[in-house]
């Protein structure tokens, strides 16, 4: 569909709450999203400056046609979209790892002794399921750990087929297991008691558990159980441990979770701390793919929704760092789900904006420590050959400059970026040859009129060409490149860097003298003006040379016969240029020959 066709359909929508998936040509969902009213918010993709951020762009260039699905309410669209994204994977959706990451902790009911055993997705069979949890290695762990506080088996043996044939595992002759293998073991009933208190465990009812054990503890203590109550202390330290050693289980037991967010500029993090009681128990850290430019609030949005909506169980206070429309629906559906008031807050001062801080830093130190600098280049090389409307990242960058002091020495330089990096040895210099008076105009179209018929001539020092030209200047400076390589035949993308009243990088700008704003790209802004800075360098440093050169010009230059070795004898017999201007003929003739000692007289008398 044409991009009229695709904003006609979605201006025919209705003013409904539903989901709509964004697909290319082949039929591939490429996003999913939500809206309280699908007219208002699809339309909006496909409107004229719409400015849309970079991801979105790309996005609606890859659209060619679009679905949707009506919902009844916000919950509902809520739903729905996370389900829709979880299944289809869209590129240009924040996605989050997928299901074989997040893995529940399965539970059959339906055996005498069932087990605790790790699985991939709910299923609608019967059992108990608990989770998603981090990861498998750690869901794993916090099975043993729990098993182990609570003194459950974690062998191969089957029950009860197994009881009284083989002897007890090392487990049981170190505390670990209270042997429901033996003959004479705690039986059936203390086994399930054990396994239902595992499940509060994984239900995040720590605290409950452990006050319950407690008061067992000082019961069994005052009616003189002195083992039966040691035995009761050793599962409530246990307990205590396991919550500060187990992330999984410190996950479901916490009451307050704390989120913290950082847009990098390749990755996006964000983490979350799990506290509870004041006491931090854990923390996770999610890395993701996303735009620099993506609104914060957008990007914590999809990552809260994928995160809380298939949680069995979720705390009670969530800390954010900002806020979105939207939040309070999703308050309410996470209250709904969790059986207890769920509040979503965004704390202004004290402790919990310092939590708050806190997780941001996690956030923002993990993403930097998985982003390598040549990410950071390669993404920030993307985004100049995006605004300067190249299919591809600009590999090779070359920027130009003119030099002058009233129009003497005029010389410009060539700089050349491979790769977001200086390649010095490719960095070339020209003398203008072909004026007199100051024109940068002309004095560029010249420089890269030479530079362009030397690749045609085959030489190598100026090949290959480049996949954009940088020059240092406004709209005319690059038009005068533009020019240049049109004679030579050449299609080259070409900006220009214009610089405010600073002297400083202020912007990019086009042939037709429109100007592209890089000042809220931070990286991109750097690397811009780094370029500026390079060529402007080599220029001066060049440009000094050479007028340096004319500063210590002598005014015996250019006199004929006489060269340095006869300039310096007279300089030791008179002293200096002054001294010898003032000279007869004959004085000057004792020194160095009678034609030169003339021509030199001729010099300075003929000019006076």
């Amino acid at each position: 569909m044409t991009l009229d066709e695709l904003r006609q359909k979605a201006n025919d929508l209705p003013l409904a709450p539903g989901v709509y998936l964004m697909m290319d040509k082949t039929g591939k969902v490429i996003y999913v999203g939500k809206a309280k009213k699908l007219k208002n918010r699809v339309s909006q993709y496909f409107q004229e400056n719409a400015g849309h951020n970079e991801k979105t762009r790309a996005m609606v260039s890859q659209v060619d046609h679009f679905d949707t699905i009506f919902v009844s309410s916000e919950f509902e669209a809520l739903i729905l979209e996370n389900s829709l994204i979880k299944h289809h994977q869209p590129r240009y959706n924040i996605l989050l790892k997928d299901d074989k990451g997040y893995p529940f902790v399965r539970l059959a009911k339906d055996e005498a002794y069932p087990r605790f055993t790790l699985t991939n997705k709910a299923a609608e069979d019967g059992a108990r399921y608990f989770g998603p949890f981090g990861g498998r290695r750690e869901t794993r762990l916090a099975i043993d750990a729990v098993c182990s506080a609570l003194c459950l088996p974690t062998c191969r043996h089957q029950f009860p087929r197994d009881i009284g044939k083989e002897r007890p595992c090392l487990n049981h002759h170190i505390g670990k297991c209270d042997g429901f293998c033996l003959p004479d073991g705690p039986g059936e009933a203390v086994y399930r008691e054990r396994i239902e208190q595992a499940c509060r465990l994984f239900g995040g009812k720590l605290r409950q558990l452990t006050e319950e054990l407690t008061a067992r503890m000082e019961s069994a203590a005052e009616d003189l159980r002195f083992e039966e109550a040691a035995q009761l202390r050793d599962r409530v330290r246990a307990l205590s441990v396991l919550t500060k050693q187990q992330q999984v289980i410190a996950g479901v037991c916490a009451d307050t979770d704390v989120w913290g967010l950082y847009a990098g500029q390749v990755r996006c993090g964000c983490a979350v701390l799990h506290i509870e009681n004041g006491d931090l128990l854990g923390r996770e850290v999610k890395v993701f793919s996303a735009a620099a430019d993506q609104e914060p609030a957008e990007i914590l949005a999809a990552v809260l929704s994928q995160y809380y909506l298939n949680r069995s169980v979720l705390p009670h206070e969530i800390l954010l760092p900002l806020t979105w429309d939207g939040a309070d629906t999703f308050a309410a559906l996470l209250t709904g789900r969790a059986g207890h008031r769920v509040g979503l807050r965004v704390p202004q001062r004290g402790e919990r904006v310092d939590l708050v801080a806190m997780a941001a830093r996690n956030a923002r130190e993990e993403v930097e420590r998985i982003t390598s600098d040549s990410e950071r280049t390669s993404h920030t090389l993307e985004q100049l050959g995006a605004l300067a409307g190249l299919a591809a990242a600009p590999r090779r960058i070359e920027s130009y400059d003119i030099s002058n002091l009233r129009g003497d020495d005029m010389v410009a330089s060539m700089v050349v970026f491979q790769d977001g990096k200086p390649l010095k040895r490719a960095y070339r210099r020209f003398q203008i040859k072909t004026l007199d008076a100051p024109d940068d105009y002309a004095a560029m179209r010249e420089v890269l009129t030479r530079r362009f018929r030397r690749y045609l001539d085959g030489d190598e020092k100026f090949a290959p060409l480049p996949d954009l030209l940088l020059i240092d200047g406004g709209e005319m400076h690059a038009r005068s490149a533009l020019e240049a390589a049109a004679e030579a035949g050449l299609d080259i993308p070409i900006l220009g860097m214009v610089k405010d009243d600073r002297h400083r990088t202020r912007a990019l700008v086009t042939v037709t003298g429109q100007e592209l704003g890089i000042q809220n790209n931070p990286p991109l802004f750097a690397l811009v003006g780094r370029v500026q800075e390079e060529v402007h360098r080599f220029a001066i440093t060049y440009h000094r040379q050479k007028h340096g050169k004319s500063a210590y010009r002598s005014r015996l230059d250019g006199i004929p016969g006489l060269g340095e070795k006869r300039q310096a004898a007279l300089r030791k017999a008179f002293g200096t240029v002054r001294a010898i201007s003032l000279a007869e003929e004959d004085a000057l003739a004792a020194v160095v020959p009678r034609d030169v000692a003339r021509a030199v007289y001729a010099r300075f008398h003929g000019e006076k």
